[in-house]
């Protein structure tokens, strides 16, 4: 599982967040108008603070480019209690940003994971962008040193353990987005909750050409000519 959402991930990353954007806002056909309004603010709000790709100074000749990328694989899971909307919004976060993610929900939630996939590729998820896992292969993908962070929502023991598991675990540091407050949803309503699903990276590109570096490397010489 976790070798195909890796796989899945690089072509979900590079497709941009303009074209993340169009098939989740295509998801919100299927939704309830809560859950619409959830995917629409974390969309907004993505690429209002990490979608635009900033320039920086460089020297004559070089573009340097500032801009965010998806981190990896994320887990979304939830208590059966949580309310739906916040498990779509940490949904739509994770995906606009450019992760990959596994969902893990309750038996008894009101929607299951594989209801969610359903939606979600006839949307226009590539296969192996979202997967769904059993409560019996949590422990084990939160473990995985593979995976990037969990999103949950849920109790406050639940976070702290979870943290305690990822702290303990190998490899990267991984992300803990932790949601306890059903009513007002504080993390999962902040605009800038996209943040906690990214990472910065840059991008140079020389475009001198090799005839104009010369030019400038003579032109310090101090031959005459």
């Amino acid at each position: 599982m976790v070798n195909t959402s890796s796989a899945a991930w690089e072509g979900w990353n590079n497709l941009g967040y303009e074209a993340r954007v169009r098939i989740l806002r295509h998801w919100t056909d299927q939704l309830s108008p809560e859950c619409r309004a959830m995917v629409e603010f974390q969309c907004r709000n993505a690429m209002e603070h990490v979608a635009k790709v900033e320039l920086m100074p460089g020297p004559t000749g070089e573009t340097n480019e500032l801009y965010s990328a998806g981190r990896g694989m994320f887990v979304v899971t939830a208590d059966s209690d949580a309310p739906l909307v916040a498990v779509v919004g940490q949904i739509a976060a994770a995906l606009v940003t450019g992760n990959t993610i596994f969902v893990c929900l309750p038996a008894d939630f009101v929607l299951s994971a594989k209801e969610l996939i359903t939606q979600l590729e006839k949307s226009g998820c590539a296969g192996g962008v979202i997967s769904a896992i059993n409560n019996d292969q949590l422990a084990d993908l939160v473990s995985h040193p593979a995976v990037a962070g969990v999103a949950y929502t849920g109790k406050l023991s639940t976070t702290q353990a979870l943290a305690r598991q990822l702290a303990a675990r190998d490899g990267l540091l991984a992300q803990l987005i932790s949601e306890t407050d059903f009513a007002r949803l504080p993390v999962i309503g902040s605009p800038t909750y996209s943040l906690r699903f990214v990472t910065e990276r840059t991008r140079t590109i020389n475009i001198t050409a090799v005839g104009g570096n010369a030019t400038l490397l003579e032109l310090g010489s101090g031959e005459e000519h």
